[in-house]
């Protein structure tokens, strides 16, 4: 009988392909969005757990010099000392067309390094790299990049070095990264001799910190993932939207042969078993679907994720995307989920349908006013639960269960919403069809709620993140034309060329403006603390947020100091608090000043304070305040006079321009994932249109029958869904633009550490509520071409059923 049972279930998907399509599509879009974000978010990670591991980044200690950089005689002293150091030369530098991370080490004292484990093993002598022109070691995608770069040392592949990094010799790396005396850190070797003098005693201005480990650019990048996850599971909830009501519509169309099965004495306990099972193979098949489209979109968002994770975090991540286990079973695990979340209200009406209930169909998922007002108050609960959330939580959690209340309660809130606007717009109608119009809008809302709470939650999220981006990139735009005053940024070989180089610009310019900075531990975490002279430039253009009074006077004196956002918030640092920035000095907070972008601490302070407490702070980075027209000129007179490389002179137009490129990739992914959502919820109306065609013809045939054509029905069903996206478009905007300062005000605050003005943009929500009415008219115009071309015998056949 379980056989027969299972038979007469599965033909009811035969007999409504539309309605199988669409709980499949559901589930595949769902699954397939969430998956990607999983996708992009596991290769990030392993990348960095990978990058960590190949350079020797789990290893022992390091020593690093309070400036950044430490001196090549700094480190010589150590060795001789006794110190059993490995010297590492690291930074970023322009290789041809690309840009890429250069590794330097001694190869003939490396520190422990997979990459350089097993070079005798793969036929490589490790000699050949110490003699001219040296030799680089990447992996074949980055070799690949590299290949045919003139003045380049040859390439060996090498599948274990570190993802978007060349490693080589350190007097190779000193050479491409124009450093020939400084090292970036010296790791401490496991074996130390007992004679090595103590630190302080050699290098007193030289720190011993923990490696960084594998968790670092994991922490780094926390809130960029959290973000992604976010747009994931929003995504995720508007694909389950549409299994929602594919499923419910079925629960309701099969309630007839779900009473004759119990009748025929199938006990309720099988053929729930048996239902359960069907929702599972559905969403194994779904799942499945979801799956490769989620790989088809991570592999083609994540260059641009990895992009914007190298150049606004330094994080290695590679382009490429590798089928992982723990994201294929997330999305499967989550296909199911969400099928039985989906399922759960039509599941538990089987299980409570007495035996002999009838079997007629209903509308479906028809909602009396008892009904509506428990779902209005679900919506109060949970947006009342995510403002509690935020009240007595902290942090990125607490900021995103403050969203998820507010989108799902002012989800549920939608059909009760939806009902007094069309009260109201019925109060207008004028005429027989006007009336008719209106009533069946108001009784196929509820048929059509869970399409347009899908449609709402995806404008809101186009709306918030749209304000939030255009927010940020117009304060950003704005903030780097203060910061970046300075015509002209060079920067020296060495600090003996910088002093030279100052000294010709004077009588060249009308101010040199030293960038000079070192490293302190500030209210416990390391930061940068930089010292500049008393100028127009910066008391002029030098953008604050918050300031007491006499703030530049206050600093140029010595007797105050600046702090960035980040390290306000993070340790309450406001103007008229003091903070420590040696054991022997405390200076208090005369301002703080934005600093996007930056994950760090900062902090400013007058020159001279800051040579006083390191000396050897380094002199090599100018801005070069000189009239426009004379920029250029300049320019190509300090690279002849100093023989400057390319990229050690920049003017502001290039600074201001690859700024606003990071910026921009940075967005990508958002901007896709809007997009995707947005296409979610247009399939949502579009499906729960066509999963209701069936039960719309008894409900028009009537209407047809009194006079009323086809064409004219087709035309008001157009009608009635753009009038229902149209609604839903307004209520989305003030949900948006809550959604938008949520952003701003709390996730971003909590997440980077600085907080965005909100700027309104009424020309997007234009364009977003043209786009909206387009959806609709999309997903509306093949029902209504099937009811122009119905032919009257499909509607005769109404009555002849007697429905």
């Amino acid at each position: 009988m379980h056989r027969a049972a299972l038979a007469a279930l599965w033909s009811h998907w035969r007999r409504h392909p539309v309605q199988l399509l669409a709980l499949l599509a559901g589930l595949a879009l769902a699954t397939g969005s969430w998956s990607a974000v999983q996708a992009i978010n596991g290769e990030a990670r392993a990348n960095y757990a990978e990058a960590a591991r190949q350079m020797g980044a789990t290893g022992g200690d390091i020593l690093v010099a309070r400036s950044g950089d430490m001196e090549l005689d700094t480190y010589v002293a150590l060795r001789r000392a006794g110190w059993a150091l490995a010297p590492v030369l690291e930074g970023r530098a322009r290789l041809g067309e690309v840009r890429v991370t250069v590794l330097g080490v001694d190869l003939l004292n490396p520190p422990p390094l997979p990459a350089l484990a097993d070079l005798d093993a793969d036929g490589t002598d490790p000699l050949e790299a110490l003699t001219a022109p040296g030799r680089l070691f990447a992996r074949a995608d980055l070799a690949e990049r590299l290949a045919g770069v003139p003045g380049l040392p040859p390439v060996t592949v090498t599948p274990r070095a570190p993802p978007g990094v060349a490693l080589t010799d350190i007097s190779t790396a000193a050479r491409l990264l124009d450093a020939p005396s400084r090292i970036s850190r010296a790791v401490i070797l496991p074996d130390q001799p007992l004679t090595r003098a103590p630190l302080a005693e050699v290098a007193p201005d030289v720190i011993r910190r923990p490696a960084p480990g594998a968790g670092d650019a994991d922490r780094l990048t926390d809130s960029f993932h959290l973000n992604l996850t976010a747009f994931g599971l929003l995504s995720f909830a508007v694909g389950l939207f549409i299994v929602h009501g594919a499923v419910g519509l079925a629960f309701e169309e099969r309630r007839g042969v779900i009473r004759t099965l119990r009748a025929l004495g199938l006990p309720q306990r099988s053929l729930v078993a048996l239902v359960l099972g069907e929702l599972m193979a559905l969403a194994l098949a779904g799942g499945a679907l979801g799956l490769v489209l989620g790989y088809l979109v991570a592999a083609a968002l994540l260059p641009d994720v990895a992009a914007t994770l190298r150049g606004l975090y330094g994080a290695p991540v590679t382009g490429g995307l590798a089928l992982r286990p723990g994201w294929i079973a997330a999305g499967l695990g989550m296909a199911v989920l969400g099928t039985g979340a989906a399922s759960a209200q039509g599941l538990g009406r089987v299980i409570r349908m007495p035996l002999l209930a009838a079997g007629g169909s209903r509308a479906w998922a028809t909602q009396s006013a008892r009904a509506l007002r428990r779902q209005g108050w679900a919506g109060l609960a949970l947006t009342g639960a995510g403002g509690l959330a935020l009240a007595l939580g902290e942090g990125l959690v607490a900021g995103f269960a403050l969203l998820a209340g507010l989108m799902l309660g002012a989800a549920l809130l939608l059909p009760l919403a939806l009902d007094a606007a069309l009260r109201l717009g019925a109060k207008g109608a004028r005429g027989p069809v006007g009336d008719w119009f209106w009533a069946d809008l108001r009784a196929q809302l509820s048929s059509l709620s869970l399409a347009q709470m899908a449609l709402l939650l995806a404008l809101a999220a186009n709306i918030g993140v749209g304000t939030m981006v255009s927010s940020f990139r117009l304060t950003f735009t704005g903030w780097l034309d203060q910061r970046l005053a300075a015509e002209l940024y060079v920067t020296a070989r060495s600090d003996a060329q910088g002093a030279a180089l100052a000294e010709w610009l004077v009588p060249r310019t009308e101010a040199v403006l030293p960038i000079r900075s070192s490293r302190f531990d500030l209210a416990g975490a390391p930061a940068e603390v930089y010292g500049i002279k008393d100028h127009a430039t910066y008391r002029d253009h030098w953008p604050l947020i918050a300031e007491g009074p006499r703030v530049w006077d206050r600093v140029a004196a010595g007797e105050a100091l600046l702090v960035n956002e980040q390290l306000a918030r993070r340790a309450d640092l406001w103007p008229g608090a003091r903070l420590a920035v040696t054991p022997d000095l405390s200076l208090p907070v005369a301002g703080v000043y934005s600093d996007y972008g930056n994950p760090q601490g900062q902090a400013i302070l007058a020159l001279d304070l800051l040579l006083a407490l390191d000396p050897e702070t380094p002199n090599r980075q100018f801005g070069i305040r000189v009239a426009p027209d004379r920029a250029e000129a300049l320019a190509q007179e300090m690279r002849a006079a100093f023989d400057l490389p390319f990229r050690a002179l920049v003017d502001q137009p290039a600074v201001k321009a690859q700024s606003l490129a990071i910026f921009d990739k940075t967005f990508v992914v958002t901007g896709a994932l809007n997009v995707l959502t947005l296409g979610v919820a247009g399939f949502a109306i579009l499906t729960a249109l066509l999963t209701l065609w069936s039960a719309r013809l008894p409900q028009l045939a009537p209407v047809w029958a009194l006079g009323l054509t086809r064409a004219r029905l087709a035309r008001l069903e157009l009608a009635r869904s753009l009038a229902l996206a149209g609604l839903t478009a307004l209520f989305a905007l003030p949900l948006g633009l809550v959604l938008a300062w949520v952003l701003l005000a709390v996730i971003n605050v909590e997440a980077f550490g600085w907080r965005l003005p909100m700027h309104l943009f009424p020309g997007d929500w234009l364009r977003l509520f043209a786009l909206a009415l387009i959806a609709a008219a999309a997903a509306a115009a093949l029902p209504a071409l099937r009811l122009r071309r119905v032919p009257p015998s499909e509607l005769l056949k109404v009555f002849a059923n007697e429905r």
